[in-house]
């Protein structure tokens, strides 16, 4: 019998890889084959740091690439590689899917794209195939870019997605306000790259209301309003990968597991874990702050210090550093976070607010210290410091520093007041039930695949939101 197969491509990055990749793993134990495409680069990482037992049925999986035209210095340039995915890989990607159809007997039968690459779904629509739009991040996100139309026509933004005024942004009376500088395509300095990523987000806007499908790592626990105010976006996470002893697929860097045997010797709820992500850029005089706040905190810590986090720069230490901080210190360049953060030694987490680690704070019960870098993070600092009330931001001086001060400050605030870690327990139980069998995310996947799986090609969008 012929399975259902379901081509599955994200944006190639990190935070996209990784929930995307659960979602196929998630497809391929209910019997539908995948064939999972990154580009070139990332698929060359990505495979290399497989593990030799990973658990994914390599029968139903398949990992391809298509190439981006990208020289490798150009890779960490956002406007060039917001072209490249707009302009160049489209057409790659058309020539792999008339490729497969014409080499594989088990046809094409679904294009799940990430909504960063939703031209993917006009390849879908051209060859008759089913489409799906998967959204990585807060829903309050992709709502934003849905409206960005209106908000043009209400004179909030130009036609560049510059905002107009300073006025808070309200797409309804219950959702949460938005600062204009805070929309997502706004949170760069460069003016041609805010306009560049402006342009791509009306491209993701286009296919978001003409996709069979839009499912979101996200859960109505987290975002009701949103969800409520936009019914044809539907929840299925958290996507989160923590049953498994092996989670290294989609993963960019190798992970250090022996931090864990340190957590092991550390006291309950005592260790702070730093981790800024895969792209978040550090000036040296910030990560000297940051490495002398930590050392104030007095505090164990453990610190995600991964390749590439002071731009051009080799990561220097303030001198004696490592000595006067001891055993109480440990650097890692890159973690098992799911693991750090299930640790019962872990307090809370010092986070450039990505959605990935935002959600597996979240379902580990965490506090947060919010340190967010751009893009859909700032809007999740907002989710956690005034919606859901389980964290705390930062100052910054007059030279746009976190200085040390205040770095100490916001630990010994946010550890000494129980309340904090009081409402991210009460949080995490709702989120863990809405994946559990009956909850509203495992309900939503469960039709999703459900869906996958007909053979009538009917596509009329219902909306599958479950109830809490």
């Amino acid at each position: 019998m012929t399975k259902p197969h379901v081509l599955v491509i994200p944006l190639p990055a990190q935070g996209h890889v990784i929930p995307i990749m659960e979602l196929a793993r998630r497809l391929v134990k209910k019997g539908v084959k995948v064939t999972f495409v990154n580009t070139e680069t990332i698929h060359k990482v990505v495979t290399s740091n497989l593990l030799e037992k990973d658990d994914y049925d390599q029968d139903l999986m398949h990992m391809v690439s298509i190439p981006d035209g990208l020289e490798p210095s150009d890779r960490n340039d956002i406007i060039k590689v917001t072209k490249s995915v707009l302009e160049f890989m489209p057409s790659k990607f058309e020539e792999l899917v008339e490729k497969i159809n014409k080499e594989d007997c088990n046809k094409v039968t679904c294009i799940v794209a990430d909504a960063f690459m939703s031209w993917a779904i006009r390849v879908a629509k051209k060859n008759g195939i089913r489409s799906a739009v998967f959204w990585p991040a807060p829903s309050i996100a992709l709502a934003t870019m849905i409206c960005s139309q209106k908000l043009i026509n209400d004179g909030i933004i130009n036609n560049n997605g510059i905002p107009l005024n300073d006025d808070m942004i309200r797409l309804s009376e219950t959702m949460p306000p938005i600062k204009p500088a805070n929309l997502p395509w706004i949170c760069v300095e460069n003016m041609a790259t805010k306009e560049i990523l402006f342009r791509h987000t009306r491209v993701v806007a286009e296919w978001a209301v003409l996709v069979e499908r839009v499912i979101c790592n996200s859960s109505i626990a987290l975002e009701p309003a949103t969800f409520n105010q936009f019914p044809q976006m539907l929840p299925i996470g958290p996507l989160l990968a923590s049953n498994r002893l092996a989670n290294q697929t989609g993963h960019f860097w190798q992970e250090d597991y022996t931090c864990l045997k340190w957590l092991d010797q550390q006291s309950a709820c005592s260790v702070l874990y730093i981790a800024f992500g895969s792209t978040t850029i550090l000036n040296q005089t910030q990560f000297t702050e940051l490495a002398l706040g930590l050392e104030l905190s007095n505090r164990p810590f453990m610190w995600v210090v991964r390749t590439g986090m002071i731009a051009n720069e080799t990561v220097t230490f303030p001198d004696g550093f490592e000595e006067r901080v001891g055993s109480r210190g440990k650097v890692v360049s890159w973690a098992p976070q799911q693991k750090v953060l299930a640790h019962p030694s872990v307090a809370c987490i010092m986070s450039h607010c990505g959605w990935n680690s935002t959600l597996e704070g979240v379902t580990n019960g965490l506090p947060f210290l919010c340190w967010p870098y751009f893009a859909d993070q700032i809007l999740n600092e907002t989710y956690i410091c005034d919606m859901w009330k389980t964290g705390l931001g930062f100052r910054k001086d007059e030279q746009g520093i976190i200085t040390k001060e205040e770095i100490k400050c916001k630990v010994e605030h946010l550890l000494s007041d129980k309340s904090y870690k009081d409402r991210a327990l009460e949080i995490k139980e709702k989120v863990r039930s809405s994946v559990k069998p009956g909850g509203s995310s495992h309900q939503n996947l469960c039709n999703f695949i459900e869906w996958i799986h007909e053979k009538d090609t009917d596509t009329t969008t219902s909306d599958q939101r479950g109830s809490m």
